[in-house]
């Protein structure tokens, strides 16, 4: 479970913390829709699921913190919250596959393996929070690309798939 977990969130906030480089105060406040959560927001519910991904597995209480959702303080929390995560090792997780987690998802309270949790809940949210502060980013106008999204993908200065 360590190996599903940890570096999956780890990369996750390393990405965040990428693409926070590239907004301006303006685009941290855009939204793609006035029903949905702005661009800090997206950032802060990325380091969260960060840590429902992986503290729940063992046992520990995710404690959601109070942030001020400017870029500094932002940029803390994911900090912190990578920190946090990073000081996990695989022995602590010994035993977590055996774990049921109860949880809630929206208004829904749901009891899943640790399994089912991780996969289909935990790291599907992790990565469309990160998607959705990116979506934001790149609506806004930032110069965000697949590259600074996942950290593996490479094109040509100036590249584009449209013509």
């Amino acid at each position: 479970m360590y190996q599903a977990s940890v570096p999956v969130a780890l990369q996750a906030l390393e990405r965040a913390l990428v693409l926070l480089g590239h907004a301006t105060p303006q685009m941290l406040n855009a939204r793609l829709h006035p029903q949905m959560f702005n661009c800090a927001e997206q950032f802060e519910i990325t380091a969260g699921f960060a840590r429902r991904a992986t503290f729940p597995l063992i046992g520990r209480e995710v404690v959601e913190a109070d942030s001020v959702l400017d870029r500094d303080s932002l940029r803390g929390h994911l900090q912190n919250t990578y920190a946090e995560i990073a000081a996990l090792t695989p022995e602590d997780f010994v035993g977590a596959e055996d774990r049921r987690i109860t949880h809630r998802a929206g208004f829904a309270d749901l009891e899943q393996s640790a399994q089912d949790y991780l996969q289909h809940f935990a790291i599907p949210n992790l990565w469309f929070h990160l998607s959705m502060a990116f979506a934001i980013l790149r609506a806004e106008g930032a110069p965000v690309g697949k590259a600074e999204f996942d950290g593996l993908h490479a094109y040509p200065p100036g590249f584009s798939w449209v013509e």
